[in-house]
């Protein structure tokens, strides 16, 4: 193994133990071994999911407690493992939080995102993460030049993104609608407005739709909480009969609903928001059947969508800045989650160091 001696023997790590209940630990600091890179971590971002684990106490796909929390990091490689040729100490690496096999059938399809064997990683809520060997092959991406580790860190959310204007398969100049002007909702706008759609984006909160503006959203809806407001949306699109395309960025049932409502006959609907398990929703089976609506779940990301989002971030495509409303220690990552709670924050970047 090679080691850059610049860590010390022990770091600190944040572990999830159950519902609402974060303890920063401090344990040894591992060493990697054939085909793993340590990394020191130089900033992680939370997202809208880390509160979501954070409310219920872990997640059934992606994170069993107790464990290390986090998943959209940035940082420098600090300790190489054997068989490691393409990383070298002092290399600033974006790691995704997942890592395809490679061979299933969804993955020799291109669908990477739906791999059987999809791994997850934990752990970005600390000041080292051990990256394991399939990570380091399949999904660890070099950091451009001049691009700072918590815009670096945005990369995760922002693949996520990439592949849902993707599956949306959208005609050139587009009218689209976007319900949640949280993190997501607002790089759906960012991501849609750099193609050349035309965006808008509904939201009960004020301040968050001037940041859509900002992103390059033409329109705004002030809605109510809840569901019930597609009436209110639906007369914002181009065309009298609902807009070319809508995608739900809230993981609210009763809004998935209403960006059904929104679109207009041969419409596409992006039911992104990722809704809590059991939760069901009423269809109108004649309206989906005579418009021929377009109704896809799209999930996650792709390795081909990090690399993108990666250079997109370099290319300053929009003011991904305007996400990060503030800055917070280690041991001030609960507080930071409660301020995404009370809706006072969009992320927070946490520095271990």
């Amino acid at each position: 193994m090679s080691s850059a001696h610049q860590h010390r023997d022990q770091h600190r790590v944040a572990y999830l133990l159950g519902p609402e209940r974060i303890e920063v630990r401090t344990e040894p600091v591992p060493s990697p071994h054939v085909g793993e890179i340590l990394v020191r971590i130089g900033a992680a971002t939370t997202c809208g999911t880390d509160v979501k684990v954070y409310r219920r106490g872990g997640h059934p796909r992606m994170l069993r407690v107790p464990g290390p929390f986090g998943h959209e990091l940035a940082g420098t490689v600090c300790a190489v493992g054997e068989g490691i040729a393409h990383w070298g100490i002092g290399d600033e690496v974006v790691v995704a939080n997942s890592a395809p096999c490679g061979v299933c059938a969804p993955c020799r399809r291109g669908q990477e995102n739906l791999c059987a064997d999809l791994e997850y990683l934990n752990g970005a809520f600390a000041e080292h993460i051990l990256v394991p060997r399939r990570f380091v092959e399949k999904n660890t991406h070099r950091v451009p030049r001049g691009l700072e580790l918590e815009l670096a860190a945005l990369t995760e959310p922002l693949a996520c993104v990439l592949h849902g204007v993707e599956a949306s398969d959208l005609r050139a100049a587009s009218d689209v609608v976007v319900f949640g002007a949280g993190p997501i909702g607002l790089l759906f706008v960012a991501a849609l407005a750099a193609e050349g759609h035309r965006v808008t984006i509904a939201d009960p909160n004020g301040p968050r739709l001037e940041v859509a503006k900002a992103l390059g959203a033409c329109q705004t809806a002030a809605i109510t909480r809840g569901g019930g407001q597609a009436d209110a949306v639906r007369v914002l699109a181009q065309d009298p009969g609902g807009f070319d395309a809508a995608v739900d960025a809230t993981g609210v049932p009763a809004v998935w609903s209403d960006a059904i409502e929104c679109v207009r006959p041969g419409g596409l609907v992006n039911l992104f928001g990722g809704c809590a398990p059991g939760t069901s929703i009423p269809l109108d089976t004649h309206r989906v059947h005579y418009s021929e609506l377009t109704l896809k779940g799209v999930y996650h990301h792709r390795p081909a969508n990090v690399a993108r989002a990666l250079e997109m971030l370099a290319a300053r495509a929009f003011d991904a800045r305007r996400l990060l409303s503030a800055e917070r220690p280690l041991e001030e990552l609960e507080a930071a989650l409660r301020s995404m709670i009370r809706k006072e924050a969009l992320k927070v970047v946490i520095r271990p160091a």
